[in-house]
């Protein structure tokens, strides 16, 4: 059978992902594959010489994209909050790939005050490749430690604040930056005139969704912000994954979605593959499965004028960042 037209590839890619469910779900990366748009794997041994520090690192996505990294050659930082479960991960990382080079370190990604004690703190000089992947679903409103409700700190603050400050580490040798985060956020819009969710009933799954809104609302303007440092910035969704967190937080869609849900290693695929081919892909937007993806499926989630800038002065404020 000859292979499909690009066009007609092309189309079949779209029709997925604006069908949701076939592309989210592992239907979408068993029929990409087989596409001639599919881009190329990094070449083996694309990260060697290289650092890349993952957030929670110690369970589903974050695992699975620092054993992505650790095959292509990187030297890892586990970045948790769990010292002792980092470094049953790092063992059981280094029994799958023998030769791997990982040290666990202890970071609260919602608390800034440890953000900023880790950024101050890490071993070292160079950093290639940032992770931002530590998340949470709270089903009841929750706090930092500095006030702030948990999902915006955990999933905006923290990772923003934490790449400011890294920022001497990351600068002038082709970084890359990535923030996972959820096909959930197609259902929200951005709430700058709301970032704390103090108003109406409180929903881990809506907070949730907004916070992960928020990142991919930031990245054209956080691309804008670390230009001069010659990052590389991204967003990537890991479409509908089987891993601890949505069995413990989404029992019910877990128990219906299951026999379709992807493995780890492919929610985690495009992470890897952003932070290790070549060339860089273009900076600032939000991808999965190797394609760059528009922000709004929903009309009624478009962000209205300067709501974008409202949202990150927010985080300015809260962060102190010049």
């Amino acid at each position: 059978m000859s292979p499909l037209p690009v066009p007609l590839a092309r189309g079949l890619d779209t029709l997925l992902d604006r069908a949701v469910v076939p592309g989210f779900t592992r239907i979408g990366p068993a029929v990409r594959r087989r596409l001639p748009t599919w881009p190329a794997d990094p070449v083996p041994g694309a990260l060697a010489g290289r650092t890349a520090a993952v957030t929670g690192a110690s369970s589903g996505l974050g695992i699975a994209a620092a054993e992505g990294m650790a095959r292509l050659g990187a030297s890892l930082l586990l970045v948790v909050r769990d010292t002792e479960k980092g470094e049953r991960v790092r063992r059981e990382l280094l029994a799958r790939v023998p030769g791997a080079d990982a040290t666990v370190l202890r970071c609260d990604v919602g608390d800034l005050d440890d953000v900023r004690r880790f950024a101050a703190e890490l071993p070292v000089e160079r950093l290639d490749v940032l992770v931002h992947n530590a998340g949470a679903l709270p089903a009841e409103r929750t706090e930092s430690a500095q006030g702030h409700e948990l999902t915006m700190a955990l999933h905006v603050l923290g990772p923003v604040l934490m790449t400011d400050l890294l920022l001497p580490r990351l600068s002038g040798h082709d970084a890359r930056v990535v923030f996972v985060t959820s096909g959930g956020m197609y259902g929200q819009r951005l709430r700058p005139d709301d970032p704390e969710y103090r108003r109406g009933d409180y929903s881990g799954t809506t907070a949730y969704a907004r916070s992960k809104r928020a990142q991919v609302e930031l990245m054209p303007l956080l691309d804008a912000r670390w230009a001069p440092h010659r990052l590389g910035v991204y967003a990537t969704h890991p479409g509908w994954a089987d891993t601890p967190g949505v069995a413990d937080s989404l029992p019910g869609f877990d128990k219906v979605m299951g026999p379709l849900l992807r493995t780890p290693d492919s929610g985690a695929e495009t992470t890897v593959w952003l932070a290790a081919v070549d060339p860089r892909p273009a900076s600032g937007g939000l991808w999965h499965d190797r394609r760059e993806r528009p922000e709004h499926l929903l009309r009624r989630t478009r962000s209205r004028p300067g709501d974008p800038e409202r949202m990150l002065q927010w985080v300015r404020e809260q962060t102190g960042l010049e």
